[in-house]
């Protein structure tokens, strides 16, 4: 009995022993957990700190950009910039064939217009022959006509001369061929009058030609006029068309103006095909930190163990929007071209330009 009480005894003291130990043990563990706890939320707010702080002050920094050709801005881009092109090659061809069609209407009229000189000396050098020639004409149609008068009388006499030849061949005084021969004697004088009046009946034809205006010196004048306006007419059409040249000149030069500036584009990389382009927002307050063939750093953390990925190829003056990528706020700035050695870096959310931001 006195064994059992003795165990008891000391199994009732050694309980109350281990008590306090294991309260304690909890107690302490609970305080390295709380302290912990804090640590890692002091850390935790002390990195949030640093990082917020880091990015405001730190001027070096660009956010990856990812366009696609299929967004809505690239696709408006590209119509645009195939419409452009398309219409500059219609306007230089347009232009190239007005120029050629200038240069056959020039060298035309220069033929038109020397040929215009020598048909007025033509027509003057005709006009002075007629006035000299009209008033001998004249003369010698009143000659003519005197001639033919008297050959009248002398045929008049004929009638008679034939019948005395058919008295004297039926006399016997002249034989049949010698009254042939007369007979025939006395029909070409009768067919040499009958010319000569043909003849008088032309020159009066050609003194009406030298003495009025008649139809063939109209149509010499008709086709002066026609000459004439065909320079005029020729004149209008060169002067139409160099205008045309002129104004086409001047929007080649606008669309190729158009076409170099949205060059200066970074959808113009984009929708010109080849290799995959990669982009970067660059704020405009650390504009001065970027510059072309600058280096690229991609960081891990944004900030820790950076290596060097690319350079940038090209700076975008046009200006863009975007969101911070650390404070979620909306800023203004601008794009550039990165030539990237490892693509993946365009999926992070900053990369740094110059250096590394933390010399690691």
């Amino acid at each position: 009995m006195s064994i059992l009480f003795h165990t008891n005894a000391g199994a009732a003291n050694k309980k109350p022993a281990l008590q306090p130990i294991v309260y304690k043990s909890v107690v302490t563990l609970y305080r390295l957990v709380a302290i912990a706890a804090l640590y890692v939320v002091l850390f935790g707010v002390l990195a949030y700190a640093f990082v917020m702080g880091f990015y405001a002050i730190n001027t070096s920094w660009a956010a990856p950009v990812i366009l696609s050709p299929s967004d809505d801005k690239s696709l408006d881009f590209t119509q645009k910039i195939v419409t452009s092109k398309q219409t500059l090659e219609d306007l230089n061809i347009d232009k190239k064939r007005l120029e050629s069609s200038i240069a056959e209407m020039t060298k035309h009229r220069t033929s038109l217009v020397s040929l215009d000189p020598e048909l007025d000396a033509a027509i003057a050098r005709e006009s002075k022959h007629n006035q000299a020639t009209g008033p001998q004409l004249v003369q010698l149609d009143g000659q003519k006509q005197a001639d033919n008068l008297k050959t009248r009388e002398v045929m008049a006499q004929v009638k008679l001369v034939e019948t005395a030849i058919d008295k004297d061949l039926d006399a016997g005084l002249i034989t049949k061929t010698d009254a042939a021969a007369q007979r025939a004697a006395l029909n070409q004088a009768q067919t040499s009058f009958t010319d000569s009046r043909i003849n008088e009946v032309l020159l009066t034809d050609n003194i009406l030609d030298k003495t009025t205006t008649n139809t063939k010196s109209l149509d010499v004048l008709d086709k002066q006029a026609e000459l004439k306006s065909e320079i005029a007419q020729l004149d209008i059409a060169i002067n139409v068309a160099q205008t045309q040249v002129h104004e086409e000149s001047q929007q080649i030069d606008r669309l190729r103006a158009a076409i170099a500036t949205a060059k200066e584009t970074p959808y113009y990389p984009l929708v010109s095909g080849g290799k995959a382009v990669y982009f970067a927002f660059v704020p405009y307050d650390n504009e001065h930190s970027v510059s072309v063939g600058a280096p690229v750093y991609d960081c891990y953390l944004d900030m820790l163990a950076c290596r060097r990925v690319g350079t940038v190829k090209q700076i975008f003056s046009g200006e863009e929007h975007a969101i911070h990528p650390i404070f979620r706020t909306d800023i203004r700035g601008f794009l550039v071209q990165m030539d990237l050695e490892h693509p993946a870096s365009a999926k992070s959310k900053t990369v740094f330009f110059n250096r590394k931001p933390l010399f690691f």
